[in-house]
């Protein structure tokens, strides 16, 4: 499956574990978002990657260039608190 066709499978689940009381407050700040321009410095599908070394589960520290002489990197960031 395309990562596009995964990523619309992640919202549509996302969005029926938000609760119906819930969706026009979760809407309103997602239009907010929208209208803060905050968005415009996100980095768009396509656009290169920024350099970045995130440790791992054991503390090491990686390195993008170590990782891209591997294999191609997904990098996905998750909101909130573990």
């Amino acid at each position: 499956m395309p990562l596009a066709e995964k990523l619309d499978a992640i919202r549509e689940a996302s969005a029926k574990r938000i609760s119906i009381d819930n969706r026009p407050m979760m809407g309103r700040a997602i239009t907010d978002l929208r209208r803060s321009e905050i968005l415009d410095d996100v980095p768009k599908v396509g656009d290169p990657l920024p350099g970045f070394s995130p440790k791992n589960a054991q503390g090491v520290e990686l390195h993008q260039p170590d990782l891209l002489s591997q294999s191609a990197v997904v990098l996905t960031i998750f909101r909130g608190v573990w």
